[in-house]
């Protein structure tokens, strides 16, 4: 049966090589960088991410505005769905008036079922397009959660794959330094068994 012997690397002993001190402070370092660097990396993302999707929902909320629309294009009824999917979406022709006066017509998506002589809001541009909402509070969120977990998951496999790289690296020097040292002492051993 194995013995365990804690700290075995740190302390000074006949059989510990530089490798295995080398490894130790790589298991150190890597376990600091997991438990500390890889949360403050996926802070960071998160916190750079708000910061863009926030300046871009405010954008999209000054060039763009709402307008209430009526529909003139029966939507296709949607298939049954289980509860709480979302209800597909179709594009049809829509009405809308202008502020001057002049009547309007686009594509725009509305939820499946929509008849005839309903009405929906939908966004224009500056230049009277027809475009997508703005970006909400909620989906500034979801993007900023998206990019933390992802930086946190990239940072924490590159201190994993770097930690491997250099226990691969220990363990063939070890191996190498055992080599040295049994070619050193091994005719010694040798030459009493004879």
């Amino acid at each position: 049966m194995r013995a365990l012997v804690r700290g075995w690397r740190w302390r000074h002993n006949a059989l510990r090589r530089r490798s295995d001190v080398m490894e130790a402070w790589t298991v150190l370092v890597a376990a600091v960088l997991l438990w500390v660097g890889a949360p403050m990396a996926g802070l960071a993302a998160g916190w750079w991410a708000h910061d863009g999707a926030r300046a871009t929902a405010v954008a999209q909320h000054a060039e763009r505005h709402r307008v209430r629309a009526e529909v003139t294009q029966h939507a296709p009824v949607a298939p049954p769905t289980a509860e709480g999917e979302r209800q597909p979406t179709y594009r049809v022709t829509v009405r809308w008036t202008e502020p001057g006066g002049k009547a309007r017509t686009d594509t725009a998506r509305v939820p499946a079922g929509t008849q005839v002589g309903e009405h929906t809001d939908i966004w224009l541009n500056d230049r009277g397009r027809v475009v997508p909402a703005p970006v909400d509070e909620s989906a500034v969120w979801q993007h900023t959660l998206t990019a933390a977990i992802c930086a946190t998951g990239v940072f924490a496999v590159g201190v994993l794959a770097t930690h491997a790289v250099v226990r691969m690296v220990a363990t063939r020097r070890r191996l190498a330094e055992w080599e040295r040292e049994w070619a050193r002492t091994g005719p010694d051993w040798r030459r009493h068994r004879t």
